[in-house]
């Protein structure tokens, strides 16, 4: 099931995102990356506001939160994570198209990780260019990625 995020969810979400992170992209990743990329610390605060402040919605299979994303008014899908114990059932899938259904923009850009660039790749996303982002002096690769936006809704609505 997937609903509207709510300012309680948020350490759940930031706990979401650490083990996701040094779980799922261990694969692509050293671990010196991964603890710099999800360092186990997160500003609640900051992370409540901007998730507030973009189109949030978050996955709960028997009442535990298994995923969440969020997308901006321009059209920039911030993060989309689901839980380690949860991959490759459909949740990433469902999670994104209602972000991508709920904004007017002309299109959708993703800064996607190794890790998730071929699931923007298989939702037809294209690799605008690969970059590295500089975390602590430790250079992690991703790929800004983009995707025309045909639903062209407006998440002020829903």
């Amino acid at each position: 099931m997937l609903r509207q995020y709510k300012t309680s969810d948020c350490r759940d979400l930031a706990q979401l995102f650490y083990e996701t992170v040094h779980a799922v992209n261990a694969k692509d990743y050293t671990q010196e990356q991964l603890s710099v990329w999800a360092t186990g610390y997160v500003n609640l605060e900051e992370w409540d506001k901007t998730l507030s402040d973009h189109y949030t919605v978050v996955a709960v299979e028997d009442e535990k939160i298994v995923g969440f994303g969020d997308i901006d008014t321009t059209g920039y899908l911030d993060r989309l994570y689901v839980h380690k114990e949860y991959q490759n059932r459909g949740i990433a899938t469902a999670i994104c198209s209602q972000l991508e259904n709920a904004v007017y923009a002309d299109k959708i850009t993703v800064h996607a990780s190794i890790t998730a660039k071929p699931f923007f790749l298989s939702r037809g996303y294209r690799i605008i260019r690969e970059q590295q982002v500089i975390r602590q002096g430790i250079s992690l690769t991703n790929y800004v990625m983009e995707k025309a936006n045909r639903n062209k809704n407006n998440f002020a609505d829903s």
